[in-house]
């Protein structure tokens, strides 16, 4: 059966986004894309491999989203403000594509090597950040991984609603960050003594 004229990986991905990011990830089937799409389910096996295909095809096409986000912040930026930057437009992703967002944790395949490079893409970006420090490698890695670890926990906490005191959730970002990047600055200060 050839593919229908017309279609293609890059539509099937942008209206499977569309899907998820306004009715969650795991409401995602092939059944649902394939209506939308105006088009039988089989004829989405000529571009994904099944579900687990089009997922880790998400979470690829996620992170390289994520990835350009923050780049586009950081471009021609540096130190404390790039972090500011970085993680503002991390998560702000998150708000924009929240379904997108959760597909980049949801991939079938973790040895995939597409899937690998786009990981270690934003990491290394992350990096570059941290270069601005002099922080010894396994260091800087140690803070990608603090920094992954607040933003996924206030992105994931913000989506599932659990910020219900009547305070600004952006204030509690900013205070959140400062307080990393002060622990950047207090480390290198300890290395120094």
């Amino acid at each position: 059966m050839s593919p229908r004229i017309g279609l293609d990986l890059p539509t099937i991905l942008q209206k499977a986004i569309e899907l998820i990011d306004q009715h969650g990830h795991d409401q995602l089937t092939l059944g649902k894309l394939a209506k939308e799409l105006n088009i039988r389910t089989p004829s989405l096996y000529n571009h994904v491999d099944g579900l687990d295909g089009l997922k880790q095809q998400l979470a690829i096409h996620g992170l390289k989203k994520l990835y350009h986000a923050m780049a586009q912040a950081v471009i021609g930026r540096s130190g404390d403000n790039a972090i500011r930057l970085l993680s503002n437009a991390y998560v702000q992703f998150a708000r924009t594509h929240p379904g997108l967002y959760e597909a980049i944790f949801q991939f079938s395949d973790p040895h995939d090597s597409e899937l690998q490079q786009a990981q270690h893409t934003v990491v290394q970006l992350v990096m570059q950040v941290l270069n601005e420090y002099g922080l010894e490698e396994e260091m800087a890695l140690h803070m990608v991984r603090g920094l992954r670890s607040i933003l996924h926990g206030f992105t994931s906490i913000e989506q599932m609603g659990g910020f219900q005191m009547p305070l600004e959730i952006d204030k509690s970002l900013t205070i959140l960050i400062d307080t990393f990047i002060q622990g950047i600055h207090s480390l290198i200060e300890q290395e120094g003594k």
